[in-house]
């Protein structure tokens, strides 16, 4: 009677936890990033109210991922997913720039070209030539990874991504971002502003481990993945990048742009 006892202690124990596990919850602030709420056209909905915003907008942005470039495939190997969806939201809930699609979504758009040509469309669906919206500008983001030794994902050149710091004999560790935002001009493929941004977290999570999980609210730090930071570092990046084109100035050079420039050589 005595093993049967002890082995039916356990199985209420998982009984119990099956009874107690909860739904989803909508809304939950444990996901949320500094990214927040929703927009549409103009208009930003429980946008974080650190974000910079403006009154008018100052043209159209085509935002590009360069995925040649080592940081995006560093943040692949990381499970960072892509930055363009985070980087919309930003731009849109500024209403500092109005985005337009050139990502895969433009296969659908020349799809439902393609099939207007075709005939399979209805008639008046109107997807005729000329009604495309063209990129003032393009967008693209960056981040710069060194592996020094730093553990997580490694060190940001200028700002590194990972555990960076320790502290109660490694217990305690400090995730920091640094990411660079650049605005060129479609037209002359000048570039017109570049930002760096910058976040950081405290991860708690060892000394909570350390001391049994017994400091109440703060677990969640522990739980708080990298990618909370990048994005953190991205909205930082387009804060500051808004600050600068808002005092905007075109550089100029005597003779004008692309004519041979002032550093001639001799013959």
């Amino acid at each position: 009677m005595k093993a049967l006892t002890i082995m039916t202690v356990p199985v209420a124990a998982l009984a119990l936890a099956g009874c107690m596990a909860t739904n989803p919850t909508m809304g939950s602030g444990e996901a949320k990033t500094a990214v927040t709420g929703a927009t549409a056209g103009a208009s930003a909905e429980n946008a974080n109210p650190a974000l910079e915003r403006c009154n008018e907008t100052m043209g159209t942005v085509a935002l590009v991922e360069d995925q040649g470039a080592s940081w995006y495939h560093q943040a692949r190997s990381h499970q960072l997913q892509s930055t363009i969806p985070v980087l919309r939201m930003l731009v849109q809930q500024s209403n500092c720039f109005v985005v337009v699609e050139r990502g895969r979504a433009m296969n659908n758009m020349r799809q439902e070209r393609a099939l207007q040509d075709s005939g399979e469309l209805r008639k008046g669906s109107n997807f005729g030539k000329g009604q495309m919206v063209a990129a003032d500008y393009t967008m693209s983001p960056s981040i710069t990874f060194s592996q020094k030794g730093t553990g997580g994902l490694g060190g940001l050149l200028g700002g590194r991504l990972g555990s960076i710091g320790a502290v109660l004999g490694g217990s305690m560790k400090f995730n920091d971002a640094s990411t660079v935002l650049t605005l060129v001009d479609n037209r002359s493929g000048v570039q017109l502003a570049a930002a760096e941004g910058s976040a950081r977290n405290t991860d708690f999570s060892a000394v909570l481990g350390a001391l049994g999980g017994g400091i109440g609210g703060l677990g969640g730090y522990g739980n708080t993945p990298e990618g909370k930071v990048v994005v953190a570092a991205f909205a930082d990046s387009y804060n500051q990048l808004v600050r600068a084109v808002r005092n905007y100035r075109a550089q100029e050079v005597k003779g004008g742009l692309g004519t041979g420039g002032r550093l001639k050589v001799g013959k």
